[in-house]
């Protein structure tokens, strides 16, 4: 989270949310180093989730040129893979409320060192951002990341990292029906692939006979 705020602030709001979502493409291919082999319909869905965030954030945007803020948001994405990764594997063996507890308290002791030994933050600044610090604490790190811990015991992490990139979809959604944003056809066709690619990789194999 931390380098994916950091290299935000360097690079455009579009190309952040693309490159943020490559977790989608590197959770399939490390879950091979874990023992996992996602079948050929996942990786369709894999490919058809990657097109359409592509539609839905660069299009006719941006370029795919990297810069230093680019390069964090690469490693954002790496890391959240790592973690999607781990609790694939811890989920299962431990009670999810004491995974997400444990989770935050060690981002929580990390982030109060590293933001003193970095930064000069004021009670003025704390207090500007109160609201968004907040929700940011509480809604979208606490609640989701608890969410996605619980969710994830008996779930494929490739279909797990499927879901997860939606948020590039439901963001859009919401700046359409509440900040009056508009969508072009482009990008709805990229909600509309991103979708698909969701649905169709909770759809059951065919078994052969």
């Amino acid at each position: 989270s931390a380098a994916q705020q950091m290299g935000i602030g360097t690079t455009s709001t579009a190309k952040a949310g693309f490159m943020t979502a490559l977790y989608v493409v590197l959770v399939p291919v490390t879950s091979i180093f874990f023992g996992s082999r996602p079948g050929v319909k996942l990786w369709g869905c894999v490919v058809v989730s990657v097109v359409g965030l592509y539609l839905l954030c660069l299009a006719g945007r941006d370029t795919l040129s990297l810069t230093g803020g680019e390069w964090q948001l690469l490693l954002c994405a790496a890391l959240f893979t790592l973690q999607i990764m781990l609790v694939n594997h811890f989920s299962p063996q431990l009670d999810g409320i004491q995974l997400s507890f444990m989770q935050f308290l060690v981002v929580a002791v990390l982030s109060t060192v590293f933001m003193f030994a970095f930064e000069t933050p004021t009670v003025e600044q704390f207090r500007g951002a109160a609201v968004s610090i907040a929700y940011c604490g509480i809604m979208s790190s606490g609640v989701a990341y608890t969410l996605q811990i619980v969710g994830q015991k008996e779930l494929d992490p490739t279909i797990a990292s499927l879901a997860m990139c939606l948020e590039s979809v439901f963001s859009a959604l919401a700046g359409w029906l509440i900040l009056g944003e508009t969508l072009s056809a482009t990008e709805l066709c990229g909600c509309v692939l991103m979708f698909g690619a969701i649905v169709a990789s909770q759809l059951p194999e065919k078994k052969r006979g």
